[in-house]
């Protein structure tokens, strides 16, 4: 499954000692242990604030050069511009993750939850992107799941963001020559996703595969250190080829 990447949304979590992370590692050494058994993450910090010079290096020099980054847009461009007037914000940002490197793969956009289908809108701020990275976007209003939305996507060659989520319905439809998946937690599986609950998204992701797509697959449920688990339970569920006996 070379062309699916299984990781986490962030890294950093104290909870995370002992259950993934070996008692004793240093906060500073963790990204670089994460990258000894997860090939991709999802930085989600980026939405908050954009980092400093320093940290984006130290974060490409904590990792193999076949690693994959996936960052997270900031809000200031999704939440508070709303995709509106932003070019100047968008240009300071992709700068600043330009320091990333060949292992910066991929931007995702996570609309705000009250922001209704405007596909002028999302058309105009996919046309101002550059082209040197994927961009991927989460929509969060279920009036975004119609094909007018999803023909923008394609025009721009933005993936649309698969979710499992209690807030927005699955839809599976693909936009983009990759497929990016995310795993917030729902509460029918209870904070963790076993086998029973992956094997239709391990099916889609087979199905990409074998359509020639890409994937980038990232478990944002930290609570309880199940989303390094997840990943490697997916993970293994792919490269065995079957769904598993749950």
């Amino acid at each position: 499954m070379s062309g699916t990447l299984v990781g986490t949304s962030g890294w950093s979590y104290d909870h995370w000692r002992d259950a993934f992370y070996p008692h004793g590692l240093k906060a500073a050494d963790r990204l670089a242990f994460y990258a000894t058994r997860l090939p991709t993450v999802e930085i989600d910090g980026t939405f908050y604030r954009l980092p400093s010079e320093n940290a984006v290096r130290a974060w490409r020099e904590s990792v193999p050069a076949s690693f994959a980054f996936a960052v997270k847009g900031s809000r200031l461009i999704t939440h508070f511009r709303r995709l509106r007037g932003a070019d100047e914000a968008v240009a300071t940002f992709m700068e600043r993750m330009s320091l990333l490197g060949e292992t910066l793969k991929v931007v995702l956009w996570q609309l705000p939850p009250n922001m209704t289908r405007d596909e002028e809108l999302l058309d105009c701020f996919l046309g101002g992107l550059g082209r040197g990275v994927r961009h991927a976007v989460e929509f969060r209003h279920a009036s975004w799941l119609v094909p007018e939305t999803f023909e923008v996507l394609r025009k721009h060659g933005a993936a649309h963001v698969h979710v499992s989520s209690d807030d927005m319905p699955v839809d599976l439809t693909p936009t983009a020559d990759f497929v990016y998946v995310r795993f917030h937690d729902t509460v029918t599986y209870h904070g963790q996703y076993l086998e029973p609950a992956l094997r239709p998204w391990a099916e889609f992701l087979r199905e990409q595969e074998k359509a020639g797509r890409d994937a980038y697959v990232y478990f944002n449920n930290d609570a309880g250190g199940h989303a390094p688990r997840d990943a490697a339970r997916l993970t293994a569920m792919l490269k065995r080829g079957a769904g598993g006996t749950g």
